[in-house]
């Protein structure tokens, strides 16, 4: 397992990968600043209809108080604001990856297993249900979580937890649909589902690290591409006939 974190640490800034690297990291600032501006927008309007209802409900003589009040409620909606987008990063990377899985994987395979017949590329809009599915499933067990914030940092601990599972589960399965169906890639992944687990606390420690975090999609593809291929073994009809050893009969 270590040899393919250090193979995926390896390969994301070599040539090939640039390129995918520089758009991931575009894509997912777009989509990191699109969430933190509607949820600005919806902090300011919440805060707004707020400040109406409670001067309504407690008379004029309290209006500077409550714009006080409200002032102090958007600097810790601001604040909020980024704390948040740290969080969404997992849900955020999940959707980009959707969008890069095979242009990663192909990638890799074709440097690292270049005897071995490449994988087939995911439908587009599979992918990005996948990642989709993975990015809001992300976003209710981070809500679920968010309470236990405030018990001694529980709240942190299983935001990894939750990451580390959410993350594996996600990459593990987009590498091995590439040579499987989704049922079959599924099931892969339940028989093996404490080394994948395992494997997702590599990609949850890399999405923890401000700014090296953008680049989850391309390191956490690499990394499952390896794992899958492990998991895998020897698989003769995944070797093309051309670069097959020949073994003379007797």
């Amino acid at each position: 397992m270590l040899d393919a974190v250090t193979k995926a640490l390896s390969q994301i800034l070599s040539p090939p990968m640039r390129s995918i690297l520089w758009k991931s990291v575009g894509l997912a600032l777009v989509l990191i600043v699109a969430a933190a501006v509607a949820l600005q927008r919806l902090l300011v309007w919440l805060a707004g209809s707020g400040a109406v209802w409670t001067e309504g409900m407690v008379g004029s003589d309290y209006h500077t108080f409550i714009n006080i009040l409200l002032w102090f409620v958007s600097i810790a909606a601001g604040l909020g604001i980024v704390v948040g987008a740290v969080f969404l990063m997992p849900a955020i990377t999940s959707l980009v990856a959707s969008v890069f899985v095979d242009d990663v994987a192909d990638i890799v395979e074709r440097e690292h297993y270049p005897a071995e017949k490449p994988g087939v590329a995911l439908p587009v809009g599979r992918a990005l249900v996948e990642g989709s599915k993975t990015a809001l499933l992300t976003v209710l067990v981070y809500l679920i979580a968010l309470p236990f914030v405030f018990i001694a940092g529980a709240g942190f601990i299983v935001f990894f937890v939750a990451t580390a599972w959410l993350l594996g589960r996600e990459y593990f399965e987009l590498a091995a649909m590439r040579f499987r169906t989704p049922e079959e890639a599924k099931l892969m992944r339940k028989q093996n589902g404490a080394v994948v687990f395992t494997a997702g606390l590599f990609i949850a420690a890399f999405v923890s690290i401000p700014i090296v975090n953008l680049a989850t999609p391309l390191f956490g593809m690499a990394f499952m591409v390896h794992m899958h291929k492990r998991l895998s073994g020897p698989r003769p009809e995944l070797i093309e006939p051309a670069r097959r050893t020949s073994v003379p009969t007797v």
